[in-house]
């Protein structure tokens, strides 16, 4: 039986026989059967948290969307967040029940991203290391980085879950509180350049690509103010991967991208049921984040300063 309307939670679904958007292999329907599964793992996740999501449609690129889109019905809660970047305010999604993430996902919402910064609060609920991996490189190499980010949540005292990104990478993350904003991003980037050193052969926090020499990038600049997508979460890849949730003991088994919205990855497990419980940060662990510099504020005069010294060779 073709499926083009249907109602859910008194939501309005439309168009789900159709294709979700170009190559991406699934049907608008099929989104928002995996996302109606995940509901009770997925929401709790996003719940007031000013929502990013990336938005697909047959014919244009993919976009991210912060702002609520116009005509959304009354029921969906927002939050005025100022966005630096636009200089102007916007007003962002609380997804904080199955109703709105149906209606998400009707509006072709594929991925949910989120800060670990609740709405109205200074004090983050966690931070993550996020493990990038360079073009072609063997998951391998990014198993044993989050390895080493997890010895170096280890020896400071801390306990992190994790998780794959949904494309090629791996998210560590540690749940935090009592900290400001300003503590855990200091945090973090003590714990990336604590793992980097435990093997530099294969793990960097070097922020411009051609300084990593083919190593995985120990990303710590998405705690704070930053966002990840979060767990259960689609991407916009072929299938819809999944960011899923991985236990530590079972890590070297996974591969990137396996678990799919087309392969039922409803299946799998319960992100909030691996998380720990939520930890103080040690005092000397954010007094070593406040002497390293943030990574794209040191990038950024890097390349000015190689601008400078370009124009320099060239007026010699």
């Amino acid at each position: 039986m073709s499926r083009v309307e249907e109602e859910r939670d008194g939501v309005a679904l439309s168009r789900l026989d159709s294709p979700l958007g170009d190559g991406l292999g699934v049907t608008k329907g099929q989104l928002v059967d995996y996302l109606d599964a995940v509901a009770d793992r997925l929401v709790p996740l996003l719940a007031g948290r000013p929502l990013s999501v990336v938005r697909v449609r047959p014919g244009q690129r993919p976009f991210m969307q912060r702002n609520v889109s116009k005509g959304a019905p009354g029921w969906v809660r927002t939050v005025a967040v100022w966005a630096e970047s636009a200089h102007r305010e916007v007003h962002q999604v609380l997804c904080d029940d199955r109703r709105t993430l149906l209606w998400l996902a009707n509006q072709r919402a594929v991925e949910f991203h989120v800060p670990f910064l609740p709405a109205g609060s200074r004090e983050p609920t966690g931070l993550v290391l996020d493990l990038d991996p360079p073009d072609g490189a063997d998951f391998s190499a990014v198993v044993a980085t989050a390895r080493l980010a997890r010895q170096a949540l280890e020896d400071a005292g801390l306990a992190g879950a994790v998780k794959t990104s949904g494309s090629s990478g791996l998210h560590v993350v540690a749940p935090v509180h009592g900290s400001p904003v300003e503590d855990v991003a200091a945090a973090t980037r003590a714990l990336a350049h604590r793992a980097a050193r435990l093997d530099p052969a294969i793990a960097t926090t070097a922020f411009l690509k051609e300084e990593r020499h083919g190593r995985v990038f120990v990303d710590s600049t998405r705690s704070g103010t930053g966002t990840i997508v979060a767990a259960h979460s689609p991407r916009v890849r072929l299938g819809l991967p999944v960011s899923t949730p991985v236990d530590w003991a079972v890590l070297e088994s996974i591969r990137p991208g396996e678990a799919t919205v087309a392969s039922g990855a409803e299946r799998l497990g319960d992100w909030s049921a691996l998380l720990p419980e939520p930890q103080h940060l040690p005092a000397e662990l954010v007094a070593e984040g406040q002497t390293i510099p943030v990574a794209r504020v040191a990038a950024m005069h890097e390349g000015k300063r190689r601008a400078r010294a370009r124009r320099a060779a060239g007026s010699g």
